[in-house]
């Protein structure tokens, strides 16, 4: 290749060949529920934008405290209705007044309407709902809102939930990287300083329309500051149950130490990223008793800049090099030794591909290989 020529693009998902190249190109099924912003993060009259696979959406909280999420775009002049302001129960333009209900219904000008009647005009809106502390939003199709559910987290939800922290990342990456990475153990060799596990040995997986399950035995939390509050003596620390359950991840250590993983695809070089864990109980050095919820709860605020957020700041920076790699090497032969990481491609491509077909009326594309041929669906 001569200086003046540079690589071509990684193709778009109808151009692509192999399962890799789907992945990444892929986008993530609309009609399922996603996680756009913490509820204590949108506070009484306030808006923001958030963006669902280059679909700008205004969220926004009236003044009755109820949350609501709007297209967002003012037809008038076009401007986001997020550089405007609440007005009660309402969302008024920035430029003109223009006001939108709970409904994206215009409801009133700010201004003189020349003697022309109001216009009818309606923006699409979101089904919104907040669970866990976190706002989720429906982008799809709002009569399969009751279809797929939010995911059932039962040690949050009751009278005693467990302790818990969400953390999250904007990384420059493609939401199918983040997945392998979370799920892929062979790359304790990244996290060699907190050491979260170490000598990872997959012993098992399975795949289905749905999700891809797997184990892994490995010794959790083996860093210095981590491994000290990990009570060894109640909770199996060997092994680890991860899931792929698309489009959403948890893993589960010793029925004690859980966490889910919600991917919110921005575009497809830019993710956000929530980590939502949650803990039965920890271990203090000298006391031989479980550790209340309140207890628990502190050591967590402790450990989560110290330890769980450094950790994922190195997926990060790894997430974020690998996005401009493949970039530049996106048609290189796929190298892959860890058996499962194909099958999480497979499902991220397969359900982009169903959800493709059910939007142009049932036409069902090809399926992808790993070798670049094209099989019949």
């Amino acid at each position: 290749m001569s200086p003046a020529q540079t690589q071509s693009p990684p193709p778009v998902f109808t151009d692509a060949k192999t399962t890799r190249q789907k992945a990444r190109s892929a986008g993530l099924d609309p009609d399922r529920w996603y996680v756009v912003e913490y509820d204590k993060a949108v506070k009484k009259g306030q808006v923001k934008e958030v963006v669902f696979w280059n679909n700008s959406i205004a969220l926004y909280r009236d003044e009755e405290g109820q949350l609501n999420a709007v297209q967002n775009r003012c037809p008038h002049r076009h401007l986001k209705l997020t550089h405007g302001v609440v007005d009660k129960c309402h969302l008024r333009c920035v430029y003109h007044g223009w006001a939108f209900d709970r409904e994206g219904k215009l409801v009133d000008y700010s201004h003189d309407s020349f003697g022309k009647p109001l216009i009818k005009t309606q923006l699409r809106t979101y089904p919104v709902r907040v669970r866990y502390g976190l706002i989720w939003l429906f982008p799809g199709d709002p009569a399969l809102a009751e279809v797929h559910k939010i995911p059932e987290i039962p040690e949050l939800s009751g009278d005693n939930p467990w302790a818990s922290f969400a953390a999250d990342f904007t990384w420059k990456t493609h939401h199918s990287m983040v997945i392998d990475n979370i799920c892929d153990f062979a790359h304790a060799f990244l996290h060699r300083k907190y050491r979260p596990f170490i000598d990872a040995k997959l012993t098992h997986h399975e795949a289905d329309e749905d999700r891809v399950y797997l184990t892994y035995d490995a010794y959790m939390a083996g860093g210095r500051v981590s491994g000290i509050f990990v009570d060894r003596n109640r909770v199996n620390t060997q092994s680890i149950e991860l899931c792929y359950q698309y489009p959403y991840q948890w893993t589960n250590t010793g029925d004690s130490i859980k966490n889910w993983s919600f991917m919110l695809p921005i575009n497809d070089r830019t993710t956000r990223a929530f980590f939502l864990f949650y803990f039965d109980a920890v271990t203090i050095p000298f006391l031989s008793v479980k550790t209340p919820k309140w207890l628990t709860q502190t050591v967590l605020n402790i450990a989560k800049p110290l330890v769980f957020k450094p950790i994922l700041l190195e997926d990060g920076v790894a997430l974020e090099a690998e996005q401009l790699g493949y970039e530049e090497h996106w048609d290189a032969p796929p190298i892959e030794l860890n058996p499962v990481v194909p099958l999480f491609q497979k499902l991220t491509a397969r359900k982009w591909e169903e959800y493709l077909a059910r939007k142009a009326g049932g036409q069902s594309p090809a399926q992808p290989t790993e070798d670049g041929a094209q099989a019949a669906a």
